[in-house]
């Protein structure tokens, strides 16, 4: 049962015997898929810092955390699985974040440096969605990247930010994607499915 409001996250439980460390989102992505039912710890990355970011070290008492997934299809073909985020921008040459449009989507509350998202939770059975509009100017950009650590944000028209179970997207021209942070190709289309309660992982 995803998260309700008010109710605190996760259950303290023994250490698993087996237990996997991951050092990036894109490995605790790897191995729940991979192995289904494997007990995963993120140790770095930014489900990691959404989580409360405390190390393992030789704990004996963990928090399990439910976690939802992202289901991802680009251009209707190749599919994967998220944990933190997915984005689309323009290729470098044509601009990369400072020109045209670009999209977040959040299952974690952190890109990077940024503080993206405030009022997501990787357990409540929704993704949040930021999109910068292609008129997005680049002063905009500018202060909206300024802020992101801080999670700040730049009341502009051309933001358009929802919370959602199944989003679709088409674009203009094909965009790179990034998945959990890592570069997996360009695509048109972008198809994101919250899958709820789909893993747990161990902080």
């Amino acid at each position: 049962m995803t998260i309700e409001k008010g109710k605190p996250w996760g259950i303290e439980v023994a250490r698993p015997p087996d237990l996997q460390l991951a050092d990036s989102d894109q490995v605790v992505a790897h191995l729940l898929t991979a192995d289904v039912g494997v007990p995963v710890a993120p140790t770095r990355g930014d489900l990691h810092r959404t989580i409360g970011a405390r190390p393992l070290g030789d704990r004996l008492l963990l928090v399990e955390f439910p976690i939802d997934l992202l289901r991802v299809r680009l251009d209707n073909e190749r599919e994967a699985i998220a944990v933190a985020h997915v984005t689309a921008q323009s290729p470098r040459w044509g601009g990369g974040w400072w020109r045209g449009p670009v999209l977040m989507v959040m299952n974690a509350q952190f890109l990077g440096d940024w503080h993206v998202v405030s009022r997501g939770h990787p357990n409540d059975g929704r993704a949040e969605s930021v999109e910068w509009g292609s008129e997005f100017g680049l002063r905009e950009r500018w202060e909206a990247r300024r802020r992101l650590p801080t999670g700040g944000h730049v009341p502009h028209p051309a933001i358009e930010t929802r919370s959602f179970r199944e989003r679709s997207w088409t674009f203009d021209r094909s965009l790179d994607i990034c998945i959990d942070g890592c570069r997996v190709g360009r695509a048109r289309s972008l198809q994101i499915v919250v899958e709820p309660d789909a893993a747990v992982v161990y902080g």
